[in-house]
């Protein structure tokens, strides 16, 4: 590793996160759709779904906190397609600084962006009547594997926001992950489902994770279904950044 790393990474991130700072409807745009929907199941929807708990919102909650990552890591492939065709990419290589800071910065800049993001659809969901009795421990589980699988997803938007031909395109491979999380066990339980539909929700990571997440809310024991969505993080995070950084070698070959 470039022994520059961390400085020009810092100094990068620095730089993003003032575009952020100048553009906040960035962020309150990529909060306000897991809004709408939490807003949604729990005063339209709600009453009809049997989850067997007595707050449906506590119920929701976890997987409307993965569709926010999921919307909000569209803006990562977005603004590094923005910087590929301004042509910053080529003032970078001429710099002597280390060109894996170019992709870390943007990849920190969705971690900071997203977390600000998760924190205030946390907010509203507790004036929705969310209420948890999880200790510190359990707090820093859930944070831990919200910054787990934000860099994972992150680090897909990578990829699309390299290679992509067009704004939308960088932007429009977040769809399927954003409905991915209709499809499991985020707003009813999967027993309630097909056979085919439930097989594939029952195995696919954002079940294994929200469940984690739900159980370590309402205080359940966590087995080891909390291992299985760390590893689905982890995997998904390990083969995203391989292939992230092969299309960033190709791009500036």
């Amino acid at each position: 590793m470039n022994r520059h790393f961390f400085g020009d990474t810092g100094v990068l991130l620095s730089r993003s996160l003032r575009h952020i700072a100048r553009s906040p409807d960035t962020i309150i745009t990529t909060a306000i759709m897991p809004i709408a929907f939490m807003l949604l199941f729990v005063y339209v929807f709600g009453g009809a779904i049997e989850t067997g708990t007595d707050s449906y919102v506590n119920y929701l909650l976890p997987g409307i906190l993965i569709i926010t990552i999921a919307s909000g890591i569209s803006y990562t492939a977005y603004r590094l397609f923005l910087d590929l065709q301004g042509g910053i990419f080529e003032r970078f290589q001429s710099m002597p600084i280390a060109r894996s800071s170019v992709l870390w910065a943007h990849v920190l800049t969705s971690l900071v962006a997203n977390l600000i993001s998760l924190v205030v659809v946390v907010g509203v969901a507790l004036l929705l009547g969310f209420r948890t009795g999880t200790d510190v421990l359990g707090w820093l589980a859930v944070i831990g594997i919200l910054v787990l699988f934000t860099l994972a997803l992150t680090w897909i938007a990578v990829i699309p926001g390299l290679t992509a031909k067009s704004v939308d395109g960088a932007s429009a491979f977040a769809y399927p992950l954003i409905l991915l999380p209709f499809v499991s066990s985020a707003f009813v339980p999967t027993e309630s489902m097909p056979g085919p539909v439930r097989a594939f929700a029952e195995n696919q990571p954002v079940t294994s994770i929200v469940d984690a997440l739900r159980n370590l809310f309402t205080e359940q024991p966590v087995g080891t279904g909390i291992w299985t969505a760390l590893a689905w993080c982890a995997g998904i995070l390990v083969v995203a950044y391989l292939f992230a950084n092969l299309a960033y070698r190709r791009k500036i070959s």
